[in-house]
């Protein structure tokens, strides 16, 4: 997942830029609201945690341009203590939830994990297909009941795959979703991902659940009557 973090305070935005890459989210930052107007408009991400007392532009008006611009992303805004006004004006501009400072990591991370589950309409932690599950709030992925040990980066490919199932998912939208900036974005190294997976997840070949669509991408998908999604 990519995801974009919107803070003036510099050590808390490096507090959270370096928490959320340490949980395998791939992740961009602002430190003002006209910059992070900008890469919202210009740029996929799959969530967005934005601070309501911005410079240049607030945090209300951010949410109000993307949503006049069609970005629906969901999105958390972080708020003073005792600021119920920043709160219900955020809500009514297009956020999705909210924090109050000072906050503790692991809330927000349940809080973006569960919006990012819900915004690829899960409700559930644990998807679940056939014998294959993945528990987004551990990070752990079973086949078969069998823990199945990923990297980091094939954890990330085979997420946003089951989450977006029976999508086809392009190289491009993997890459921006998936990876920094500057990141190697050469598709050979999506295709070693994706060999690797396939490897771990589908030994015999029975399953197969990661298909190649010519042409256009990745498509997670399994026989019909062995889906059981979340």
């Amino acid at each position: 997942m990519k995801l974009l973090v919107i803070e003036d305070d510099m050590d808390l935005r490096r507090q959270l830029v370096t928490a959320l890459n340490d949980s395998g989210y791939a992740v961009e930052e602002a430190e003002d609201g006209e910059e992070g107007l900008y890469l919202g408009n210009e740029f996929p991400y799959d969530l967005a945690v934005v601070d309501i007392g911005l410079p240049k532009l607030s945090g209300v008006e951010v949410i109000r341009g993307w949503r006049k611009n069609d970005i629906n992303f969901p999105v958390i805004i972080l708020t003073a203590r005792g600021d119920w006004q920043d709160k219900v004006e955020g809500l009514e501009a297009g956020a999705d939830d909210y924090l109050v400072k000072p906050f503790h990591i692991e809330e927000l991370m349940a809080r973006l994990n569960a919006l990012l589950r819900r915004a690829a309409g899960h409700a559930k932690p644990m998807l679940e297909f056939g014998p294959l599950k993945l528990d987004s709030s551990g990070r752990n992925v079973y086949l078969n009941e069998t823990s199945v040990k990923l990297t980091s980066y094939e954890y990330r490919t085979l997420e946003y795959l089951m989450l977006n199932a029976g999508k086809v998912i392009s190289k491009s939208e993997l890459t921006e979703h998936l990876y920094h900036q500057d990141f190697d974005r050469d598709s050979n190294v999506l295709e070693v991902f994706i060999r690797r997976l396939r490897q771990k997840l589908d030994p015999d070949q029975s399953l197969q659940p990661i298909a190649t669509v010519r042409g256009l991408g990745y498509r997670f998908e399994l026989p019909a009557g062995a889906v059981n999604n979340a």
